[in-house]
């Protein structure tokens, strides 16, 4: 099993489970703990797919790896140690970071003919071909880094007095920032999987237009939807959001065959 799944909350036996499977790539700064309870959430809601959390390396479980700074040697790599997984049928989801990481893999496999998601669905970042999203400069200084991720709701209140968490939290989003300053031309071919765009309505960092925006990279097809909330609102409005993922989810849960109509 790829060490991109292997150090999550999951078994061998959750992975080879037969049927649709969701895989989730985390916001800056987060890791697979983001997502660890979002399979007994969708559960409850009948989304009907496995809950696959992808674990970067540099956090977490897997602290004591050096981080990607660079989102296509990332990329490359997820493609290749994730390559059997993929080959079932499945859906990418990304916060954030996530969403660009989630694109970016999708469009490396559609270039090389591997098998694509049966849809992507991506909340809270920019269309990739916009400059990236400003939280703070990877060279701001502490406080300046801190204000910025606490500001978005990246950072919960409670923690910005504990500075043995902030020093561990500082250098992975250091690093991750440096990983969305990846530039997306333009003219980028657009992805054959349809988009499913999801932006808080008080979000302080991407707005609905940059959201919208995202249209030009959909070769079939783009929905976006405001949900209440700020930047995390998938943290602040968890249950409210498994429900309409699980309602996205359970569409593509009953046709799986379109995984190869998809990647051809």
């Amino acid at each position: 099993m790829t060490r991109y799944l292997s150090l999550t909350s999951l078994s061998p036996a959750d992975v080879d489970e037969p049927g649709l499977r969701l895989f989730c790539f985390p916001y800056a700064g987060g890791g697979a703990s983001a997502y660890r309870r979002w399979q007994r959430g969708l559960d409850v809601h009948g989304a009907g797919a496995r809950v696959l959390p992808v674990q970067l390396p540099g956090r977490e479980g897997r602290i004591n790896e050096p981080r990607f700074t660079d989102l296509h040697a990332l990329v490359a790599d997820l493609d290749e140690q994730l390559d059997d997984e993929l080959s079932h049928p499945h859906l990418f989801y990304g916060h954030s970071m996530g969403a660009l990481i989630a694109y970016a893999l999708t469009c490396r496999r559609q270039r090389r003919g591997a098998p694509l998601p049966l849809a992507l669905a991506l909340s809270s970042y920019r269309a990739p071909h916009l400059p990236a999203p400003d939280i703070a400069d990877p060279g701001a200084d502490d406080a300046e880094l801190v204000e910025g991720l606490a500001a978005l709701g990246g950072i919960p209140r409670v923690l910005l007095d504990h500075p043995e968490f902030l020093s561990a939290l500082l250098p992975i989003a250091r690093d991750d920032l440096l990983l969305c300053t990846a530039s997306v031309p333009a003219d980028a071919a657009s992805v054959r999987v349809p988009l499913h765009l999801f932006v808080g309505a008080r979000d302080r960092l991407v707005s609905v237009p940059e959201v919208v925006a995202w249209r030009r990279h959909a070769g079939r097809g783009c929905e976006v939807r405001v949900l209440p909330g700020g930047h995390f609102f998938i943290r602040a409005h968890e249950d409210a959001f498994l429900r309409e993922l699980a309602g996205l989810v359970r569409r593509y849960a009953r046709t799986p065959a379109l995984a190869g109509a998809l990647s051809a």
